[in-house]
């Protein structure tokens, strides 16, 4: 069911965030010192493969049941307003809803259209964003009915919203996606299929695209949508980034790639203020949990031996 076990290195689910704050080119006016202001509304956007639940990653430590809370506290931080998610199934994507009041999602399963599988959902804050219209799609030559595409060996899914923003009243199209982890052929004409269908909507509305494209910044799929014309790298764009690693992190701590395989791609009507890959991580006791002390702090503080783990296998960006 996973796509990601053959990658390797790590990826989306809490370092890769990407804060990156989208300001509509048609935003609304204000009065201010007698002077007509424009008012740009600002909404921090991002990407997470959150990694499906699984009994192996429980064995191993690394179960949805304790990273859950953790990803959820994550999100609530950093105050996300909209957000791409992959690789969660129905259980976790109610439970993440759940554990994140004031959101909700859009999305099916990739397997049956409907709960079965893995999802590409989107989640975002229902007072700041109405859901206009939405949709889906597969990743294929047949778009409209679960199957493989070209050469992935699992069916794959694109997610789309038309979304409101409702105090200023900006509309803009969201598409959020789950290339195949192993099919060259298919990461290519995956690629090529979303520009399609971004043309089939009308032209000019304000598009974001985020997902796992399961390719980084120096392949061929990235650069079929990175120099189309259409959509640009919000990394590219941020004047401001905070980018220690990659987006990818097989859930290991001591792990670094300058890989970038988690993306937030925008097209022109926005203005990328900050971009960020957040590699937090949290921890968890083990065996030889033990207190340590040191004479270079207060007598009063105590540091335990603990496990660092991350909440995915991905970072948040």
């Amino acid at each position: 069911m996973n796509n990601t076990r053959s990658v390797p290195f790590f990826i989306v689910l809490t370092v890769f965030l990407a804060l990156f704050a989208g300001e509509a080119a048609s935003a609304q006016k204000a009065r201010a010192r007698k002077a007509d202001v424009v008012a740009l509304h600002s909404f921090r956007i991002g990407t997470y493969n959150l990694r499906y639940a699984n009994h192996g990653d429980s064995v191993h430590g690394n179960g949805w049941g304790q990273r859950l809370p953790v990803i959820a506290g994550l999100i609530r931080f950093h105050d996300l307003d909209i957000f791409g998610t992959q690789e969660g199934l129905y259980p976790q994507l109610k439970g993440l809803r759940d554990s994140l009041p004031g959101y909700t999602y859009i999305g099916i399963g990739r397997d049956d259209g409907q709960q079965a599988g893995e999802h590409s959902a989107i989640f975002y804050k229902t007072l700041v964003f109405t859901v206009l219209d939405k949709g889906d799609f597969w990743l294929s030559t047949i778009t409209d009915r679960p199957n493989k595409g070209w050469d992935a060996v699992l069916p794959r899914i694109c997610t789309w919203g038309k979304f409101r923003e409702n105090s200023s009243g900006f509309v803009f199209y969201m598409f959020n996606l789950h290339m195949d982890h192993v099919g060259v052929k298919a990461r290519a004409e995956s690629a090529k299929l979303i520009l399609a269908k971004i043309k089939e909507f009308p032209a000019g509305m304000p598009i974001i695209l985020t997902g796992d494209f399961n390719v980084d910044q120096s392949s061929e799929s990235y650069a079929l949508i990175n120099e189309s014309g259409v959509l640009k790298d919000s990394y590219e764009l941020s004047p401001i980034k905070y980018a220690l690693n990659g987006t990818f992190n097989s859930f290991r701590t001591d792990s670094k790639t300058d890989s970038r395989i988690d993306h937030i791609f925008v097209s022109g009507q926005f203005s990328v203020r900050r971009y960020a890959v957040l590699t937090d991580t949290y921890r968890t006791r083990n065996d030889s949990t033990a207190v340590q002390g040191s004479p270079n702090f207060p007598k009063e503080v105590s540091l335990s031996r603990y496990t660092a783990r991350t909440p995915s296998d991905h970072f948040l960006s």
